[in-house]
């Protein structure tokens, strides 16, 4: 019963394959292996993007982080929910990355409102030189909240940023949930939409640890090298991000993946609402908040499920007290481990 996150599940089996046939023999370091190149055309050709430039990295943070500092001056401020991944779950690692850009939050919640972004940007470079000058909106898609933008939501945030002229980031660490949620093609739900530059995730969706970063205009390529050599990114052994990344695309894997647990967490959602559970946010993707009694919380942890608490604390004076958690299901997610988990939140 592991709901914790999906960042801990198993890598899938035809990943590792691909690791260990790679690891045969030598192959050119820092990207200049056979299959970067198959990598770079796999996913030029998935985003209907023939020029755009792709890179590899490790982790998610680094993704966004290199992807932003790309996009950013140090002296320019970066749009965000107060919810953004970015803000909430990267110990600032953006604004290092960026040489001190800050975050400017856009007041809501999980998801930005066009309407809120244009007021947002125009409170800003305000003030001459004594002010941060804008600079890109990032957007978390899926959102903290297990929330989905759609592609009208994105194309009016698009739209405000290129009002202003400044680009887009699309933070997509589960990117592939939000696109078997829509239903549509990655082109649509990026470029097409106004998006300047992807983290496009692998590892929360069954790789070991590798992540794209696909910019659309090629104008920014070779400083993204730079500071992806810079920021200590530039894998010596690049041929094991490409091994992950080359079967991660293969045969549409990252698509399964994603819609095992898509529909694990839908199914999950289902049995909850069954069994009289409130939903606070989420269970459109992969992610859900339910709400259920502490007392339910602590029957649940002694039997040795695994999930983190989103508001209160497990040991309390009131067993009826109600306690949101945050349940995210990974592709190996099962319906046993599902059915178990209902009946000790049952009683």
């Amino acid at each position: 019963m592991f709901f914790a996150s999906d960042n801990a599940g198993p890598v899938h089996p035809a990943i590792m394959e691909k690791l260990a046939t790679a690891n045969a023999g030598y192959a050119l370091p820092y990207g200049n292996d056979p299959l970067m190149d198959e990598v770079r055309e796999k996913i030029r050709d998935i985003f209907e993007a023939p020029e755009a430039a792709v890179y590899l990295v490790a982790t998610g943070t680094a993704a966004n982080s290199l992807a932003l500092a790309t996009l950013t001056q140090p002296f320019e401020t970066i749009f965000c929910s107060p919810l953004a991944h970015i803000h909430e779950d990267e110990c600032n690692a953006p604004e290092f990355y960026t040489g001190g850009a800050k975050l400017t939050l856009v007041p809501g919640g999980d998801k930005m409102t066009a309407e809120s972004l244009r007021e947002t940007i125009a409170g800003e470079q305000t003030r001459g030189v004594h002010g941060p000058q804008r600079g890109p909106v990032s957007i978390t898609q899926i959102t903290e909240r297990g929330g989905v933008y759609s592609l009208s939501e994105i194309q009016d945030l698009a739209e405000v940023a290129q009002s202003f002229g400044v680009p887009v980031h699309l933070d997509g660490a589960r990117f592939a949930n939000a696109l078997v949620a829509l239903n549509c093609s990655p082109a649509e739900m990026t470029w097409k939409a106004g998006v300047d530059a992807v983290s496009f995730g692998g590892t929360k969706n069954g790789c070991m640890g590798v992540e794209a970063v696909i910019l659309f205009n090629q104008d920014k390529a070779w400083e993204f090298e730079l500071r992806r050599k810079r920021g200590a990114q530039l894998f010596s052994k690049h041929r094991y991000l490409s091994a992950q990344m080359a079967a991660y695309l293969t045969d549409d894997l990252w698509l399964s993946l994603a819609r095992k647990s898509n529909d694990a967490c839908a199914s999950l959602r289902e049995k909850l609402v069954a069994a009289g559970v409130e939903i606070a946010w989420g269970g459109t993707a992969n992610m859900i908040f339910p709400r259920f009694s502490r007392a339910a919380h602590q029957r649940l942890h002694e039997a040795g499920a695994l999930y983190n608490m989103w508001d209160g604390e497990l040991q309390g004076a009131n067993p009826e007290e109600m306690l949101t958690a945050r349940l995210v299901c990974d592709w190996s997610a099962s319906d046993e481990n599902t059915d178990r988990f209902i009946e000790i939140l049952n009683g």
